[in-house]
């Protein structure tokens, strides 16, 4: 019985150890993501203006021909994929990887022909080592280092391979932050720009035809009224030359978000796991006091059975 006890008392010593770290890391986290959010949500409009400047440039010209916005025959697909540098974050690591595992399957037709990444995040990159993955580069492997330069250098890069054909599509996967509750893993396509769901090449819905287009009384769509703008050089090289600061702004916004929906994450593991502790040593401590209770019954049982025994 006294080994007993002491080793419940041992168990109850370890989980609230333990619930210190969880309960540390809960605050940490806390205080880190307020900021983190508050630059997620200030990046969000940069990446709005420089996708209307593209569709704008693209919408406003005849003559235009550009190679990130033309369909490509390469089906060979490249995912930017961030994940976080640590663990005790909940799913958020191995939900980002079920959604592109999904995806990557989707998106192969035929023979396979395979997908590099390019990692951003320890675990991103330790994930795709195991499974062999073809790895564009592992320079920026730390997510928490991530900064706007390391982003429109990844763009850059992203825009060379793409021009050189070692792949024909490329998409963004992040973990969008939702809510303090909610982080929802999401893949973003970002070239060709033909992919995008929101970029037709002048193309409309009938709820979305802009001033000067109509539709015929068979609903069939009129080619638009479209208002030339003069760009100097000319637009395909103003196109060509926005692309990378608009794919930099966009991964830069992923990143944002991404940490924010970490450290949420991360968050609300903790705070379960610290609920979970102070539930185990309540009932730690009750298996205790019953144990203790029953011993000192058996040794009163003992002592009037021993005086009983002398009288």
């Amino acid at each position: 019985m006294a080994a007993n006890m002491k080793a419940v008392k041992l168990r109850i010593k370890s989980v609230q150890s333990t619930m210190q770290i969880t309960k540390a890391m809960e605050l940490v986290a806390s205080s880190k993501l307020r900021r983190a959010k508050e630059r997620s949500d200030e990046c969000r409009p940069y990446f709005r203006e420089l996708h209307q400047t593209l569709v704008d440039i693209a919408e406003g010209n005849t003559d235009f021909s550009s190679v990130y916005a033309k369909s490509s025959s390469n089906e060979r697909w490249c995912y930017v994929v961030i994940a976080g540098d640590r663990g005790l974050a909940g799913g958020y690591n191995s939900n980002i990887f079920k959604k592109l595992e999904a995806e990557a399957g989707q998106n192969a037709s035929g023979e396979a022909a395979g997908y590099v990444v390019l990692p951003i995040g320890k675990k991103a990159v330790e994930y795709f080592k195991r499974r062999k993955v073809e790895i564009l580069t592992e320079d920026f492997a730390t997510v928490a280092d991530i900064s706007v330069a390391d982003c429109f250098e990844i763009a850059r890069l992203l825009c060379k391979e793409y021009r050189e054909g070692r792949f024909g599509h490329i998409e963004l996967c992040y973990t969008e932050f939702v809510s303090m509750l909610s982080q929802r893993p999401e893949i973003y396509p970002m070239l060709p720009l033909t992919d995008l769901e929101d970029f037709k090449s002048g193309e409309y819905s009938d709820s979305q035809a802009p001033a000067g287009q109509e539709t015929s009384s068979d609903g069939a769509k009129k080619t638009p009224v479209r208002d030339l703008i003069l760009y100097e050089p000319d637009s395909s090289e103003v196109f060509d030359a926005i692309v990378p600061e608009y794919l930099g702004g966009f991964i830069y916004g992923g990143v944002c978000d991404a940490v924010a929906s970490e450290l949420a994450a991360r968050r609300n593991a903790m705070e379960a796991a610290t609920s979970n502790a102070e539930e185990m040593i309540e009932k730690l401590n009750l298996s205790y006091n019953r144990a203790r209770q029953s011993s000192i019954t058996t040794e009163l049982t003992e002592i009037v059975a021993g005086a009983e025994g002398v009288g």
